[in-house]
Formats: C-alpha cells, sequence, structure tokens
C-alpha cells in the first residue's frame, strides 16, 4: 500500500515543547515551569456571562465572521487601548484562538514560491504554518545583546525579491522583549519601503510592565498593510475557551474569513458571548492579574542573578529567557539533566528557533509558592554544574 501521507507534512517538526511535557507527565513529582497559560481561573463575571447565554439557549452557530456585537466591541477595546481606528464589521474576523488568525493570515496571502520572514526566537507555530499554507521561512536570529528586538538593519539584510510578509510578535514569545514605538517606526518604514505585509501577533499585548503596549499598526501608512492577531487567553485568562481575533485590511480579512467559514465555520458561541463581557467589564481583572505577574517577574529575576544564571530582563509577557552557555551544556541537555535530577520542566530554547539555543525558557504564569519550590531545585542543580 501506497504511503499516503503529505512529505510536507511529515517533514514538519514535532513542538519542542511538547516532547518535555511527554517526558515530564511521566516523572512522579515533577514541577513545571514550561507551559505559557496564566494560572488563574477566568474572572467570574465572564464565566457567569458564558453560563447565561448557555441558559438562555444561544447553542446556535453565529455567522462565519463572529458576532456583531463582539466584533464591535473589539474595534472599541483596539481603538480605547491601542488608538487604532477599525471597522468592526469589515476588518475584524473572530477565530478559534490567535492561533487559527495565523493559519488563516498565512493562507489568505501566501502564493507558492512567496518569502515570509519570521524572527526568533518565536512562537512554534509560525514557521509550520507557513510550510503548510506553501510558503517559505527567511528567519532573522534576535540577538541577546540587543534586548532581543529586531532592528532595521537586520531587516533590510533579509529581505529578497521573493519577501512578501514580516511575522513578528512583541512582546515577544519566549523572550519577553518588548519593542516601543520609535522602534517599530523604524520597522515600519523599512516595510514601506519593500512593500511587504506585516502579520504582528499581540497576544501579550495587555501583559506589558513599562508602559502601555504600542502596535506597529498605529503608525501612519502601517494599518493598511498590517493584520494584528490577538486574543483572550492571555489578557483575560480564557486558554480553554479558544477564542481569538484578526484586524486588518477588509480585502484580507475578507479572504481569511472565506477560509474560516469552510474549515471551522464559526468560533464557539458561549466564548463569544462571554468575551463581550471580558472587553466590556475585564479591565480590572487584566490589572490585577499583571500586577501579579509583575511581582513573580520581579521575584523569578531576583533569584536567577543570585544564582548566577544571567538574564535578559523581560519587559512583557511571562516569560524569562536565562543564558545557560555558561555551564557547557546544550538547551536540550541542560533541560533534559535538569528534569532528571531535579524533576524540573523548563523549555530549552531551540525549541523556538536557532537563535534560541543555549537559552531556556522559563514561564512564570505561576504562584510564588510553586516558583519558590522549583527555584530551590534549579539553584540546586546549578550548584552541582558549577562543582
Amino acid at each position: 500500500m501506497r504511503d499516503f501521507v503529505s512529505k510536507k507534512v511529515r517533514d514538519i517538526k514535532p513542538s519542542g515543547i511538547r516532547k518535555f511535557f511527554d517526558i515530564a507527565s511521566e516523572i512522579e513529582g515533577a514541577i513545571s515551569l514550561g507551559v505559557g497559560e496564566p494560572d488563574f481561573d477566568t474572572p467570574w463575571h465572564i464565566r457567569e456571562e458564558g453560563i447565561y447565554s448557555l441558559e438562555k439557549g444561544r447553542t446556535y452557530y453565529t455567522s462565519n465572521s463572529g458576532l456583531k456585537e463582539l466584533r464591535l466591541e473589539i474595534a472599541k477595546y483596539n481603538k480605547r487601548k491601542y488608538n487604532i481606528d477599525y471597522d468592526g464589521l469589515n476588518e475584524c474576523l473572530v477565530t478559534v484562538g490567535g492561533s487559527e488568525a495565523i493559519d488563516l493570515a498565512m493562507r489568505a496571502i501566501i502564493e507558492p514560491g512567496d518569502e515570509i520572514i519570521i524572527v526568533t526566537p518565536c512562537y512554534v507555530s509560525y514557521e509550520p504554518c507557513v510550510i503548510l499554507a506553501g510558503g517559505t521561512v527567511k528567519t532573522i536570529c534576535l540577538k541577546n545583546e540587543n534586548k532581543f528586538k529586531l532592528t532595521k538593519e537586520e531587516l533590510e539584510e533579509a529581505i529578497t525579491p521573493k519577501s512578501k510578509a514580516l511575522i513578528i510578535n512583541f512582546p515577544n514569545n519566549p523572550t519577553g522583549a518588548v519593542m516601543k514605538l520609535d522602534d517599530l517606526k523604524e520597522i515600519a518604514e523599512v516595510c514601506i519601503k519593500h512593500d511587504l505585509l506585516v502579520i504582528s501577533d499581540e497576544i501579550y499585548a495587555d501583559l506589558s510592565y513599562y508602559g502601555e503596549h504600542e502596535s506597529i499598526a498605529s503608525i501612519s501608512n502601517m494599518k493598511e498593510r498590517t493584520i494584528v492577531v490577538n486574543g483572550f487567553s492571555k489578557a483575560f485568562s480564557m486558554t480553554g475557551w479558544r477564542l481569538g481575533y484578526a484586524l486588518g485590511p477588509k480585502d484580507i480579512i475578507k479572504m481569511m474569513t472565506k477560509i474560516h467559514q469552510f474549515c471551522i465555520m464559526c468560533a464557539p458561541t458561549t466564548s463569544q458571548y462571554a468575551a463581550i463581557e471580558a472587553l466590556r467589564n475585564g479591565d480590572n481583572d487584566v490589572v490585577l492579574m499583571r500586577e501579579s505577574y509583575d511581582e513573580r517577574r520581579r521575584y523569578l529575576l531576583d533569584r536567577l542573578k543570585k544564582m548566577g544564571l544571567p538574564c535578559f530582563t523581560p519587559e512583557g509577557a511571562f516569560y524569562v529567557f536565562p543564558d545557560i552557555r555558561g555551564f557547557g551544556l546544550s538547551s536540550d541537555d541542560f533541560c533534559l539533566k535538569l528534569l532528571e535530577k531535579e524533576k524540573v520542566v523548563v523549555v530549552p530554547g531551540n525549541a523556538f528557533g536557532e537563535s534560541g539555543e543555549g537559552f531556556v525558557r522559563i514561564s512564570y504564569a505561576y504562584s510564588i509558592d510553586d516558583l519558590r519550590r522549583a527555584l530551590d531545585r534549579v539553584e540546586r542543580f546549578l550548584n552541582t554544574l558549577k562543582k
């Protein structure tokens, strides 16, 4: 019998994150600092709205684009928070998480042979989504010494006649790096000069610790060449509700909606009603969670410094990305040995691209008590490496 599996799919590497979760699941007493998932319950008033929608029998399909009321609220939220004017009815698509929005964007814009520029370290889904859509990946390796920011020089060097789009993610997963408006303006100039589309994954936008988040779409002449991806999982602790959205030029959003229409139909109806409540009345919840993450961030950085583990200071998201190169181990070996000896799960940096080699990702989406217990074990492990 012939092999029915697509070579393209077979050749895609499995997620480097899942590898460690699978190993850890078999080790009794393991503590995980690997999951990028808030440890907070979804705020009760948001859950109540979801429950109420079920009680009212709102179990039907919505329009493919999402509830009109939700799309209008998303537009209002982005105007209020990031000062970008969107037409909620024509420039917004509600998706099954931010990940679906990224996939739809790739499939809507890529022609065979198109090059998509990805800056790494980055979220693990970008490269597979480009490949599955028939595109080619061009990688820019961000540097620790540049605070993991993209520079205009790096972007200029990566662009070729085949370049069609740039994917950026700030605040960044896994580094926690942030690009401010002046940084983004330089990137915008290059994108306009070379007629590039930008896919800006801003899922951690509400988790910035040094001032408000700034979007590249807010820069003059960039809204019409930017697809903003966002969602409810990180800011509102709604991971399992599976709800995201894309904002962008109406012609591209229309094509993304067409793909979504055939593959998904619509995002979960209950989640959409809950999301309306989140956008209208969830600002205080976001502030409280962000303050808690900031406390954990500062605690984690202080502990790592005392251990002698160098670490760039993250300004957003809920990850730190310490440099383990001084210990003479690869990222994979460091994580495996830490798991074997101390039963602590962290993620090797190379799971997020080649430029992550020599680093590990630690999530602080955990309580201070959990972090303290895990870091005590990490410190003990590091002491054995120093001998």
